[in-house]
């Protein structure tokens, strides 16, 4: 991983979240913090002063969260999904608020931090309000996929440097059963059966690596989009692979993911495997 965290400002209140986020995992994971502003369509006398103030302002935010953090601040000019995306293919994560300046206040995710979190290099951190978060419990959606591997590596990294404890959510959609199908329905009973016992020793591989993690897990009958979001109002991170098993290969972001950054209250982690950016 790259020794630094990128947190994208734009002096929305949502930005000002995801840089009290973004100090607080610098601090913990002893990591250096870059804020970068991304000056694309304002008038150049304009932009060349709110941006210098827009960066100030989240330098002086982030040193008094981060005490002894590195902070670095650097002024962008272009699209800001463009650099934002380039800046993650040398960062450990990027760390974004769920909407910048501009956006529907309706919307709980815009369309910067949705394009950024489908095609960026590495994990995304989607940060909504980090009040009242809890800390001590960080949910990852698992289905044994590459990218869900990769999402529960992030998990485990995560909760070690919070103190936190990881819980692996594994969602089965339960099909239609009929009384008229015997053999069918022997087939998904086999085949829940087996999915079962692939993720539980998986997850079980990660417990004998990191008997220092307390990682729980758990196959529960729903939505996974709807059993992340009810587990995400008691944690402090829930976090998902960019694509599951059965996602299309050429999707820069699966349904799942996307449904989990629209519905997920608390900070959201969308990781894609190093290698496989979109």
């Amino acid at each position: 991983m790259a020794g630094h965290i990128v947190v994208g400002v734009d002096g929305s209140m949502a930005a000002q979240a995801a840089v009290a986020w973004a100090a607080d995992d610098a601090r913990r994971r002893n990591l250096a913090l870059r804020i970068v502003h991304v000056c694309e369509q304002q008038p150049a006398e304009h932009a060349a002063g709110y941006c210098a103030n827009t960066l100030a302002f989240a330098r002086d935010q982030a040193g008094e969260l981060a005490d002894g953090v590195p902070v670095i601040t650097e002024l962008l000019a272009g699209n800001v999904i463009d650099r934002l995306v380039a800046e993650s293919e040398t960062a450990d994560s990027v760390v974004l608020g769920s909407r910048g300046l501009g956006e529907f206040t309706g919307l709980l995710v815009g369309s910067v931090s949705l394009a950024v979190a489908g095609h960026a290099a590495g994990p995304v951190v989607i940060v909504r309000d980090p009040e009242g978060a809890r800390h001590d419990r960080v949910v990852v959606g698992y289905d044994d996929s590459e990218h869900a591997e990769a999402a529960l590596e992030y998990a485990v990294e995560h909760a070690r440097a919070h103190g936190a404890r990881v819980d692996v959510l594994h969602a089965w959609r339960t099909p239609a059963f009929s009384p008229y199908m015997a053999a069918y329905n022997s087939y998904l009973a086999n085949l829940y059966q087996d999915e079962v016992r692939a993720v539980a020793d998986s997850v079980a591989r990660w417990r004998e690596k990191n008997p220092d993690i307390e990682i729980t897990q758990e196959t529960l009958s729903g939505h996974p989009v709807g059993v992340l979001a009810e587990a995400g109002t008691t944690a402090g991170l829930v976090v998902v692979g960019s694509r599951g098993r059965g996602g299309f290969a050429s999707a820069v972001m699966g349904s799942i993911s996307h449904g989990v950054l629209h519905h997920v209250t608390c900070p959201v982690a969308v990781v894609r495997p190093r290698g496989r950016g979109a």
